[in-house]
């Protein structure tokens, strides 16, 4: 007996280390049918308890074949933190989506079907995932083709706060007004708005020119709220194109998000003329703005701060960056290891010494172990003759 209860919390705990999938039915008084959904959960996160986290929602229309590119990229970017823990939803539309996906070929406006499904995102999508998980403020819609198409219309709606944040459109195949009206909406968004347009060179030739067109459009935008990146692709057929688009969309849309880069180190950080703590403050409080999460630090960016103060010997940074670590990380001698440096190198070898004492009682950190602090004690009692 005891070996199977073993097993099954075994079993459990493996289960829940991988992103789940449900499958959910609604009922749907709009378009007067059951539409199935199928909803991916973040690793970790139990579907049928409130864990009292928040995810960012990710809408994919085309469901029955293009959620699962997109949850897996999803799973996998959130695993190695490059962008957000978030919900994604697949909408099925196999068997309906002409019906849901219809405009009218005259003033490109959806119609019948197309209105019907559009309210049916809106009033019973939406509400059902609002309801059953703890969502953040930002969500993203993803298309492919018609349904690419189709995405932008929750764009247009005027709203004083739009439904989607994030729109990524892959070979979209636009209706006739679509192009222009997005390149008229783009440059006045007044919200923050991320876009993202995929082609590639075997897409169908009428979907590759305009969607290049509407890039070239886009790239000129001077508007700070807005976020464009384009790509085309060489290769991928049509029907490949998402495989290969759904992760550049992806590390494009959470770019801010994802750790300080060697890149992003070397040709921004080592140049800024301003204190490179205010550079991490201000990128943790976009994080916090765009996305509605409020980020602990990374380690990996305390490191790449600390490495440019060293390198500018600009050492006054070093008591504000001693003081966030002591919010993110108050368990830790992280805070203390950056105040005595800040000591060291400012020639106050007691207060440096104190500091490093108080650090051997605390939890180590990356920076610095129990020995090396013994052995900082040690140099700066020898040198200064404490």
């Amino acid at each position: 007996m005891k070996s199977i209860s073993t097993l099954v919390i075994l079993l459990l705990s493996i289960t829940f280390s991988f992103a789940q999938t449900l499958h959910k039915n609604i009922e749907s008084e709009i378009l007067g049918e059951t539409r199935e959904l199928k909803i991916q959960v973040p690793r970790g996160h139990d579907a049928y308890e409130n864990d009292g986290k928040k995810y960012p929602l990710i809408v994919v229309l085309d469901g029955d074949y293009l959620f699962e590119v997109v949850a897996g990229n999803v799973d996998y970017y959130s695993f190695w933190d490059d962008m957000p823990n978030s919900i994604v939803v697949g909408i099925n539309q196999s068997e309906n989506r002409n019906t849901d996906l219809m405009y009218d070929e005259v003033n490109s406006l959806p119609v019948e079907g197309g209105n019907k499904f559009m309210n049916f995102v809106m009033e019973e999508v939406l509400p059902y995932m609002d309801e059953n998980f703890n969502l953040e403020k930002f969500k993203m819609v993803v298309g492919h083709g018609k349904s690419a198409n189709f995405a932008n219309y929750f764009m247009l709606k005027k709203e004083s706060q739009p439904t989607f944040q994030s729109f990524v459109v892959i070979a979209p195949d636009f209706a006739p007004e679509m192009p222009s009206w997005i390149g008229e909406v783009i440059p006045k968004t007044e919200t923050k708005l991320f876009y993202y347009l995929a082609t590639s060179t075997n897409d169908i030739p009428k979907f590759k020119e305009q969607t290049e067109a509407l890039a070239t459009t886009l790239e000129a935008v001077d508007n700070n709220n807005v976020f464009f990146n384009s790509d085309t692709f060489d290769g991928p057929s049509h029907y490949s194109l998402p495989a290969h688009s759904i992760a550049k969309a992806l590390e494009s849309t959470f770019l801010v998000y994802q750790p300080i880069s060697k890149k992003e180190y070397k040709e921004v950080i080592t140049k800024l003329s301003g204190s490179p703590v205010e550079y991490l403050v201000e990128k943790y409080q976009t994080i916090k703005d765009l996305f509605g999460i409020d980020k602990q630090i990374l380690i990996n960016d305390f490191r790449a701060i600390y490495s440019a103060i060293r390198k500018s010997e600009k050492w006054e940074p070093l008591e504000e960056l001693a003081k966030i670590a002591k919010k993110q990380y108050p368990d830790t001698n992280l805070s203390l290891y950056f105040k005595a440096r800040f000591y060291e190198e400012t020639f106050e070898p007691k207060k440096a010494l104190k500091a490093y004492q108080a650090a051997y009682v605390m939890e180590e950190s990356p920076f610095m172990n129990k020995d090396e602090v013994l052995e900082k004690i040690d140099e700066i009692k020898a040198e200064f003759g404490l």
